[in-house]
């Protein structure tokens, strides 16, 4: 990366730095940095305050509104935001659906979807996993038979993060069969007010509603929705996922995990002495310390790799694989450091709602945190897909 990126990446962390401290909401940054609940208007207000910036959109083009971020500023505006405790950037319409519909799509298609986009207009929700079909997406079944100008849509899609807030769905759906099990698989927008849709909450382990199952009953999409060539949604998908999966290293949310459990561990007393104190904890701070330095630097080194156009899906794996594993177990140790305010949990807290956690005011969040971040390990891709894909492209094994 030249001296002029790094100068220009650095102009933008200073201004996060300052929009933190100033800029920022600051009833959802106590929100955030608690690991409380947010509802879908405190996001659209986060959103828009990015937005009001050019921040929202900053990595798209200049001719699509954005601000032709470098892949460094790119990475430094996820990860600044991320260590002062901010909200997660929602991604599914900026930083997911956006970039296919400028890169694959049509003009009408651009003038229609790309604005509201940007100003959080529009919500949306990712429809790729199915039952039997999540980190083996190739196996999805949901599908979409052309008649005249609309498909006909029916099937199943899980896992679906916000859809109960969602205008609209970009979805994988099956147009053809092939021996080939990637080909015959179409990139679809699916107005979610269309008749035929249902949407049903799924709980997760937290006891919180992120997550949901969508049903689709003969739903008419019209052609001109599909985004690029029918059959080609596989290579639509695969340039998703590989933005998803690089800029998914959170490695500024593991400096601020590691942040708090450094205060929890100082603060907290074991056996009439402060946890900080006892050598075997402080050596996992230590250890944990040290993988967040490696993530960072695995992540920087697949950065100038972008750059320099030698990135490879495998170092897109590495960092989805090991900034997983080490995000739980930040956490975990994080809960240990709790004690006995680690056991009670009541979901009822993460919405101002019921007694006070025991212990710190932020005891019920991390306890949140920990339960909804075991399938850290399983989603945007299972770490046995991802040690699959290290195998076959780094070292040309067949698994």
């Amino acid at each position: 990366m030249s001296l002029e990126q790094w100068q220009r990446a650095e102009r933008l962390r200073v201004e996060i730095q300052e929009f933190c401290r100033s800029g920022m909401p600051s009833d959802i940054l106590r929100k955030s940095s608690r690991h409380l609940m947010l509802n879908k208007d405190e996001y659209v207000r986060w959103m828009r305050a990015l937005q009001s910036r050019g921040w929202a959109v900053g990595h798209w083009p200049r001719e699509h509104g954005g601000m032709d971020w470098s892949a460094l500023e790119r990475f430094v505006f996820e990860d600044e935001l991320a260590r002062a405790g901010c909200p997660w950037v929602i991604p599914f319409g900026v930083k997911y659906v956006g970039p296919v519909i400028y890169t694959f799509g049509t003009e009408p298609q651009k003038r229609r979807f790309l604005p509201p986009i940007a100003a959080t207009d529009q919500w949306w929700a990712q429809g790729y996993s199915e039952p039997g079909a999540g980190s083996d997406l190739a196996a999805l079944r949901t599908a979409a038979e052309l008649h005249g100008d609309h498909y006909i849509v029916n099937g199943q899609k899980c896992w679906t993060t916000y859809a109960q807030w969602a205008d609209w769905m970009f979805c994988l759906v099956r147009t053809a069969r092939d021996e080939r099990v990637q080909n015959g698989i179409s990139f679809l927008l699916i107005d979610l007010r269309s008749p035929g849709v249902t949407i049903r909450p799924v709980r997760t382990m937290d006891l919180c509603h992120h997550v949901n199952e969508v049903w689709l009953d003969n739903v008419r999409v019209p052609v001109e929705n599909r985004v690029g060539e029918e059959g080609a949604g596989w290579k639509l998908a695969k340039f998703l996922l590989a933005n998803e999966r690089t800029y998914g290293a959170g490695v500024g949310e593991a400096w601020f995990a590691l942040a708090r459990l450094k205060t929890l561990a100082a603060d907290m007393s074991c056996g009439g002495a402060r946890l900080i104190s006892n050598s075997g904890f402080h050596r996992r701070i230590d250890e944990l310390e040290l993988r967040v330095l490696a993530l960072e630097a695995l992540s920087y080194q697949a950065l100038a790799d972008m750059t320099s156009g030698a990135e490879s899906s495998a170092e897109a794996s590495m960092l989805k694989l090991r900034a997983s594993e080490v995000y739980q177990d930040l956490i975990e140790t994080t809960v240990d450091a709790l004690g006995y305010a680690g056991i009670a949990y009541d979901p009822g807290t993460l919405h101002g709602e019921g007694p006070p956690p025991l212990g710190p005011d932020d005891a019920g969040g991390i306890l949140r945190y920990h339960l909804y971040n075991r399938a850290a390990t399983i989603y945007g891709g299972s770490s046995e897909i991802q040690r699959n894909i290290i195998a076959k492209s780094a070292l040309g094994l067949q698994p």
